[in-house]
């Protein structure tokens, strides 16, 4: 039986402020730093999940719904929502907080998968993860559903094989 740990102990939140050497020529934070900030995130999270040196395996569809100025300070929330024999899937929030005006908003959103690894760079079992609250559940519960899509979609899996997927592909 594989060790279990709660997918809070994975919680990470990182704050940064967008700076001129971030933005674009709009002053918005670049679509590309954004994605670095949020792999860092991520990856701090599924590290203390699995006390192990992680690699990013894939990252689902990032949304860009707002954009993020100059001088606004990003926090990213990170944790593990589901672990599988060694890979992890990492749930994160992006908020955009502009300081003066007192506004926030949630700027982007995107599940993550690492893969923990040995000194060798070769997968290594982490441990289960134990989801206790109701969004926890919620997002432990689509885990299985999200991870057979990813896999049907790279074409490492057969569609008829996705046994949460039947009715989205509508199997015989």
């Amino acid at each position: 039986m594989r060790k279990q740990k709660p997918v809070k102990d994975s919680f990470v939140n990182m704050t940064e402020l967008v700076l001129p050497n971030d933005t674009n020529t709009l002053n918005n934070l670049m679509g590309g730093r954004m994605m670095h900030l949020m792999d860092i995130a991520a990856a701090i999270s599924a590290q203390k999940h699995s006390n192990r040196i992680v690699v990013t395996a894939s990252v689902d569809n990032v949304s860009f719904s707002s954009g993020i100025r100059l001088g606004n300070v990003v926090t990213l929330q990170a944790q593990v929502t589901r672990s599988f024999s060694s890979s992890m899937e990492v749930h994160i929030n992006v908020w955009a907080e502009d300081i003066p005006t007192g506004t926030k908003i949630k700027s982007n959103e995107a599940f993550f998968t690492f893969v923990a690894v040995d000194q060798s760079g070769r997968p290594i079992d982490v441990p289960e993860a134990v989801a206790e609250t109701e969004e926890e559940i919620k997002l432990y519960d689509g885990a299985l559903r999200r991870r057979q899509l990813r896999l049907v979609l790279g074409g490492r899996m057969k569609p008829e094989e996705a046994t949460e997927l039947k009715a989205i592909f509508e199997l015989e």
